[in-house]
């Protein structure tokens, strides 16, 4: 009998918040590829297909109204669209019987839960990133320590919990104080033909630096636990030492400001740009051009920039933590500064930046190991999960009558 499986997740192409809108549906179109009949139960606006068959998946969305930006307003949002969500659930059940509910992250823990207790099948999460570690264990404070509770709450009550990395199976065992048996490692997936670049690649690059010089690239959310502020520390002592260098800076958040004082600070605005939010489809060339890519996080449960770029072409230097360790495992394909020292990062950036063969053997190494990264492979591996569920294997089921503080 061919599995019918429910996920749950706030975001879903064409809405893209960040990164979990394309790890969804490539995990969906991945695992209908292999047999499974995925139905997606995510928002949307009064505007979108309330219901479609897209590739292969079920998509079901629910309107909403649009996302507030004050976080006690946030909060409070996020509780309507599980109210929603659970409400449109529940029809959905009436038509259909599901074998697994599947939840992503804590933004749809509490109708991924309920739908599964009223489905009266087992509820499996997925754990992309812990509110404890974006803040470094400061969850003492509200809306932290709200977001936090919804967590703990999500994590005990799941009957099985998928995490991107082994580091990050052992900080979610350890924060949430569950069994580590309940937890599965299924490492994200990247498409290299996802990647390709869609600009006149030479022209870009001439937007930015001059054919002599080296461009560093930074892309990812501008928010503290990415570490970008200690990219930027390192770039004056680069740039005595390696020469001509530039530097890119990719994407918007809250840091934002904060890295542009620093940098005008460093006398480092003359050296580098700030683009702001940019698109996939620039991102994918940004990686084309660019000498170098650094990966600075101070927490990281996976690293999916660090893959991207290494599937593109450019060479990769990363932070020595989280879950990069394990999407650069040794100095063949990508190398590691010790995190959160600048003085270690710049002397390594100069290395690479000054090494051509160095930097086409990173190149060759990587384009190599990054296939280990298949979506086809993800899907394997989770429908595996689902099947162990599907047969008995939920462990969490004493949970359902928990409620999230």
């Amino acid at each position: 009998m061919t599995p019918r499986i429910l996920i749950l997740s706030w975001e879903y192409p064409p809405i893209v918040a960040g990164g979990l809108a394309r790890h969804v549906r490539k995990l969906a179109e991945a695992l209908v590829a292999q047999g499974v009949e995925v139905h997606v139960l995510t928002r949307g606006t009064r505007d979108h297909v309330h219901e479609e068959l897209r590739a292969g998946v079920h998509i079901h969305r629910v309107a909403e109204a649009e996302m507030p930006r004050d976080l006690d307003a946030f909060v409070a949002w996020v509780e309507g669209m599980n109210s929603h969500m659970h409400a449109a659930g529940r029809q959905l059940g009436k038509r259909l019987r599901f074998d697994v509910v599947h939840g992503h992250d804590w933004l749809v823990a509490g109708a991924a839960a309920g739908l599964a207790e009223r489905l009266r099948c087992p509820y499996l999460t997925t754990i992309h990133a812990t509110e404890y570690g974006r803040h470094q264990g400061w969850v003492d404070k509200h809306p932290q320590s709200y977001i936090h509770g919804i967590e703990t709450w999500m994590a005990r009550r799941a009957d099985r919990v998928i995490t991107c990395s082994h580091y990050m199976r052992g900080h979610v065992a350890d924060v949430y104080e569950i069994d580590e048996a309940r937890v599965t490692v299924i490492p994200n997936g990247i498409d290299p033909a996802d990647l390709q670049p869609v600009a006149d690649l030479g022209a870009l690059r001439a937007r930015f630096a001059a054919p002599e010089e080296r461009l560093v690239l930074l892309v990812g959310r501008l928010v503290y636990e990415k570490g970008f502020q200690l990219a930027l520390e390192a770039m004056p002592r680069v740039i005595r030492r390696a020469g001509k260098v530039r530097f890119l800076v990719a994407g918007s958040g809250t840091h934002e400001a904060e890295l542009k004082r620093q940098a005008r600070r460093l006398g480092l605005m003359r050296h580098g740009t700030f683009m702001g939010w940019i698109g996939d489809d620039v991102l994918h060339s940004l990686y084309r051009i660019a000498d170098l890519c650094v990966v600075p996080s101070i927490y990281e449960p996976f690293g999916l920039v660090a893959l991207e770029a290494m599937a593109s072409g450019c060479p990769c230097i990363v932070a020595d933590t989280g879950g990069l360790r394990e999407v650069v495992p040794n100095a063949d394909v990508g190398l590691r500064f010790r995190s959160r020292d600048p003085r270690a990062l710049a002397t390594m950036m100069q290395r690479v930046l000054t090494d051509d063969a160095l930097r086409e053997r990173l190149v060759a190494e990587a384009s190599a190991h990054v296939l280990r990264f298949d979506w086809a492979d993800v899907a394997e591996q989770t429908a595996a999960v689902y099947a162990e569920l599907g047969a008995g294997g939920a462990t969490g089921a004493a949970g359902a009558a928990l409620r999230p503080a």
